[in-house]
């Protein structure tokens, strides 16, 4: 394993791999969470009928820039998500279990979630700014709006806007619907790709490489999404409410079911199984790769007391 500083770097990167990749899925997922946003189901009109349909008609409207509004926002957040929660879930799972076992190979399923969960919930504490602006601007449409619309130029347009207009608090409205959202898909993420890996090894004699990686990373992508959909969409409503639509990710919960009914906490779920299975696939499969580099790297050039030390 890397150091923590060589492992945040290395799923930093691998993220932003694959984000580049899946960031249109995300920018679709986003549009069908907020249509229909607290009106009946016969009264929504549906601008975005579905994944496929979503990108098409964004494509014709609006062109490519259309599906990647956003992307600047999407790497520094994966950087600061992926880099937390790739970099500390070793450290933290190594730490809980010597305290426990007084044994840091000891694997047990409890304390893989505790640390993938508590992970992910440092990194969306962190990211949740630039993931706010992310969700705004992806959400913007001149053409087929839904939701509320905030026009912002870029990145830090949107940053300088809400922090006028909303005070330096608004940039982290709706961080503990984030903290949720992650701490949920980053409990099983990590402890369902490592668990599927160890039983692909054992029971299919599958060796280190490309394949495993890929059978690994798609079992975690897809029990991800099946556990974190409905808290991502109160997320995405949370983000992109102006005043003070919910006063919280319970208030939100609670307007969307009784408005829409239970199943719109999954509006959008196959776009963002369209998104997260290739994005888990790539993240986990990249993220081998560069620690490997990382470690090589490190072997190279940093002495053993440094690298005890990061």
């Amino acid at each position: 394993m890397s150091t923590t500083v060589g492992a945040f770097i290395a799923g930093g990167i691998a993220a932003c791999g694959a984000v580049t990749v899946t960031h249109s899925f995300e920018t679709v997922k986003i549009r069908l969470q907020l249509q229909g946003e607290l009106q009946k189901k016969h009264e929504a009109a549906k601008k975005y009928r579905g994944v496929f349909h979503g990108v098409k008609v964004i494509l014709q409207n609006e062109g490519p820039r259309g599906l990647f509004r956003g992307i600047g926002c999407a790497y520094i957040y994966q950087m600061v998500l992926n880099g937390c929660r790739l970099g500390f879930y070793e450290p933290v799972r190594k730490t809980v279990t010597t305290a426990v076992y007084d044994d840091a190979q000891v694997q047990s399923l409890g304390i893989n979630v505790f640390a993938g969960a508590s992970s992910g919930i440092i990194g969306a504490a962190f990211g949740s700014p630039f993931f706010l602006v992310k969700t705004r601007l992806q959400s913007y449409s001149p053409f087929l709006p839904v939701g509320t619309q905030h026009k912002y130029r870029n990145m830090l347009d949107g940053m300088r806007q809400i922090k006028s207009t909303e005070g330096l608090g608004g940039l982290y409205r709706g961080v503990n619907a984030a903290m949720v959202r992650t701490g949920f898909g980053s409990s099983v993420q990590l402890p369902t790709y490592f668990f599927a890996k160890r039983n692909l090894m054992k029971h299919m004699d599958l060796k280190d490489g490309p394949a495993l990686h890929l059978a690994s990373s798609t079992a975690s992508g897809f029990v991800v999404c099946c556990v974190m959909h409905p808290p991502d969409t109160i997320m995405s409503r949370m983000y992109n409410q102006t005043g003070n639509l919910y006063k919280s990710g319970l208030d939100c919960l609670v307007k969307t079911v009784r408005k829409e009914g239970i199943f719109a906490l999954y509006k959008g779920y196959f776009a963002h199984l369209a998104r997260i299975l290739p994005h888990t696939i790539l993240t986990l499969s990249l993220a081998e790769q560069t620690n490997k580099l990382m470690r090589r790297a490190e072997d190279r050039f940093l002495s053993d007391s440094l690298k005890s030390n990061l």
